[in-house]
């Protein structure tokens, strides 16, 4: 058409609309839209562009004629850069310049009869449409979502002076339909989308309820708390469970690191093979690296016979090394290959060996800093740390301290054949008030310690270790609180200074005496006073 009369709108929009209402998908029922639009704004194929969220570029979401250019992605040459914005405009007599580089056409902004030269670089779809189809005239108007272009509605002529200023008004309410069409069908795919998101998060919430339930039926390395830092370890952990990832798990000592190793065993394709425990630190660096890798007959003195390692013995399973950071940097050579290679070697042997095991590892240490120490390689780090867990202490996540309680009550009052009766309120909230320094374990000892002292009655203040009695008298942090600051970390470490040094006290700084007043085991209590520097007195 070349008059300039608007067209009128209201006898093609019925049936434009229809065809819209039987599907949210605008692809499905594009070209009987073009076929309706045809009747007022004459074109010979129509097309969809939706604007990336880069804005650098136009993806074609739909053809009336279902070929197979749909889903290309147009990136926008200068010339045409105000079509991102929402540009109205029409190309005549667009065809290929003599260079074969670009082409040539007449170009009209906004639906004005003014035109302009214009020069646009050559790209794959356009040769499709202008050289393989023929057509010579385009009209583009905007799709319009939320207030903003979201995209354009491209008419296409073959005749080279199509599309006067009157078909821009039809254009634009066909373009107006197609744009609800557009925001239905997203809404339905953001829609799926939060479906299925929900659905993930529901099954991954339901694995690891039943995981908990299994382990806890298990009686030993139960998964105990209900609070939301622990339920979100919990989470990371199912997550990361189903694939084949090494993962590092970090967090003071006692707060569970094997727990949760052996929750993502549980919860993994490997739950049907061993899962295999070593403590690096247990051993010294020519043991560990022996029970590692395994040894063969004479590989040193005593080695009568050949022997697996934990890595032979954990082959199809889980292979956990607590406290990783206590390698030796001998040790951490050979076994970053076999997380590299996956394969080794026995002391003394020649044989290649696999590793078909997944490692996962923890550490009470900052890895970082003994890297920057050189005690710890840094791409042995990167190899472990693939997906790496933070276990939050006791003393931030309080509400995990009541079902503790109540679990090891229930279960060290069974092993021993006398239950306390139960717990009195100032006992009970004295345990509240205790920061917790040695966190899930150190809370299970007080419990077994009160358990013994208590013969059944019911636990009182005097059953608890000198520490955690006159925790509230002694200032330290409430767990809420503790350790969350510079200042609050100080506090605690004070307290804990000035605990062991009351009880060495009243002990007559016998250790093993103050390590019962505190409920620690010897061992424990040494560990404490190298820490805090405290030269007990003869």
């Amino acid at each position: 058409m070349t008059d300039g009369a608007e067209r009128p709108s209201g006898e093609f929009l019925g049936p434009v609309l229809r065809a819209l209402a039987e599907s949210l998908d605008v692809r499905e029922i594009f070209s009987r839209i073009s076929e309706e639009a045809r009747r007022v704004v004459p074109h010979d194929f129509l097309m969809l562009g939706l604007v990336s969220e880069a804005r650098q570029s136009v993806r074609v979401m739909a053809l009336s004629d279902g070929a197979g250019e749909a889903a290309s992605e147009i990136v926008v040459p200068e010339p045409l850069r105000f079509l991102i914005d929402g540009g109205t405009f029409v190309l005549n007599e667009m065809q290929p310049r003599g260079d074969g580089a670009s082409y040539g056409a007449w170009l009209r902004r906004d639906g004005t009869a003014s035109r302009e030269p214009i020069e646009i670089l050559r790209q794959p779809l356009f040769d499709q449409l202008v050289i393989v189809r023929g057509f010579r005239s385009f009209l583009r108007v905007p799709v319009t979502l939320r207030g903003g272009a979201a995209g354009g509605l491209v008419f296409c002529s073959g005749d080279p002076g199509a599309y006067p200023p009157a078909d821009v008004g039809p254009a634009r309410q066909i373009a107006d339909c197609v744009a609800l069409a557009v925001a239905h069908q997203r809404l339905a795919e953001e829609e799926r989308r939060g479906a299925e998101a929900r659905a993930r998060a529901e099954r991954l919430e339901r694995r690891v309820q039943d995981l908990t339930e299994e382990l806890e039926a298990q009686g030993r390395h139960r998964v105990l708390g209900q609070s939301r830092e622990w339920r979100e370890v919990l989470d990371q952990a199912g997550k990361v469970a189903r694939t084949e990832a090494t993962v590092l798990l970090t967090g003071e000592s006692g707060t569970g690191k094997e727990v949760v190793a052996r929750f993502i065993h549980r919860a993994s394709a490997r739950s049907g093979g061993p899962f295999v425990a070593l403590n690096c630190a247990a051993l010294p660096e020519h043991l560990l690296e022996s029970e590692l890798f395994g040894h063969e007959k004479g590989a040193f003195t005593g080695a009568v016979a050949a022997r697996p390692g934990r890595i032979e013995q954990a082959s199809s399973g889980v292979l956990f090394l607590d406290e990783v950071a206590e390698m030796s940097p001998a040790v951490q050579a050979k076994f970053l290959r076999v997380l590299q290679e996956k394969e080794y070697q026995r002391l003394g042997g020649t044989r290649t060996l696999g590793a078909d095991v997944r490692v996962l590892a923890a550490t009470n240490r900052d890895l970082r800093t003994a890297i920057a120490r050189g005690a710890f390689r840094e791409d042995l780090y990167y190899r472990l740390a693939v997906f790496d867990i933070a276990l939050p202490p006791l003393r931030e996540r309080p509400a995990d301290i009541p079902p503790l309680l109540e679990a090891f009550m229930e279960e060290i009052g069974r092993s021993m054949g006398r239950p306390a009766s139960g717990i009195s309120d100032d006992a009970r909230r004295r345990l509240m008030t205790y920061a917790w320094p040695g966190n899930v374990r150190e809370l299970r000892n007080t419990v077994e310690r009160a358990l013994i002292l208590c013969e059944g009655g019911t636990i009182a203040t005097e059953h608890l270790p000198l520490g955690v009695a006159s925790a509230a008298e002694a200032g330290v942090p409430a767990p809420a609180t503790a350790g969350r600051t510079h200042g609050g970390a100080g506090s605690l470490h004070a307290a804990e200074r000035e605990m062991i040094l009351q009880a060495l006290a009243r002990a007559g700084n016998n250790k093993s005496k103050a390590a019962r007043l505190l409920g620690l085991t010897r061992a424990q209590l040494r560990s404490r006073i190298e820490k805090h520097g405290i030269v007990p007195q003869d």
